[in-house]
């Protein structure tokens, strides 16, 4: 086993475990080849018993943070099991209510937008406040983000401007660590992925086929691509990099000129 990221005999915290397919379930899988303890925290009992099998052994967590005081109840069931300090947390949370379809963005409803938010973007702000007590000197906080905030994809809808807070508010939580430690907050802007929560975005399967065309090589981006750069992100090996945003998109992002969309799209025979 190579110690380049040097993570073996650290501990970190895992948000937002719901499959195999998760995001947050590649990282914790990762950091463990790499010899790191990681703790888990899910959403529910319900989540917990179905996972059950795949995270025996490892301590599990219940913490829904829509709900206050969640966040800080889960920080101090994790000190008095033992489980402190923390070399880093992941924070691989979001949600969207799609329940009714696709609605043009004004259609938007508050509660939709406010619930959205507080799962999504401002977890992350709660969840740095409660830990900031048991997290090591020089700690890493990561995030997963989209791989662009200037994209309108129709059927993302409100979540867009919601990725955007997510993103600002790394910056500023950076920022704000920083008068007092060397805790460090990054994103990884993650490009199209095959997850079972996007399963629940109204046309997304259209959406990802149409980004695999854009990507240089043809080719879809793996949940373990992005989840690579989220480990190299927890790691000392990124001790440079803070308020920043990686972007994971196989070269989709500066392609969207590419002759065999274009050609699809006018129509041109060859």
């Amino acid at each position: 086993m190579s110690n380049f990221l040097q993570l073996a005999g650290k501990r970190f915290l895992v948000f937002g475990v719901a499959n195999r397919k998760s995001v947050a379930w590649a990282v914790a899988k990762s950091l463990e080849e790499q010899g790191a303890t990681v703790i888990y925290s899910v959403r529910s009992e319900v989540r917990r018993k179905s996972l059950e099998t795949q995270l025996a052994g490892n301590p599990v967590f219940i913490c829904d943070v829509e709900q206050e005081g969640a966040v800080e109840r889960l920080a101090a069931e994790l000190t008095a099991a033992g489980h402190s300090p923390l070399q880093g947390i992941v924070h691989s949370i979001a949600f969207a209510n799609y329940s009714e379809g696709f609605k043009p963005f004004y259609e938007t409803k508050r509660s939709d937008f406010l619930q959205a938010t507080a799962v999504s973007a401002f977890s992350l702000v709660e969840i740095a406040r409660a830990f900031k007590p048991h997290l090591a000197r020089d700690a890493s906080v990561v995030t997963i983000g989209i791989s662009s905030l200037l994209v309108t994809p129709d059927n993302y809808g409100y979540m867009g401007p919601i990725k955007a807070a997510l993103e600002s508010a790394v910056r500023f939580l950076a920022k704000s660590f920083s008068a007092d430690s060397e805790v460090r907050f990054n994103i990884v802007g993650s490009g199209p992925l095959k997850t079972s929560a996007s399963a629940g975005i109204p046309g997304y399967l259209e959406s990802y086929l149409y980004a695999e065309k854009l990507t240089f090589r043809k080719r879809s981006l793996s949940t373990q691509e992005v989840a690579n750069a989220a480990v190299f992100l927890l790691s000392e090996r990124s001790s440079g990099v803070n308020g920043g945003t990686i972007v994971v998109d196989a070269g989709l992002g500066a392609n969207y000129f590419d002759k065999e969309i274009i050609r699809l799209a006018m129509r041109i025979e060859k």
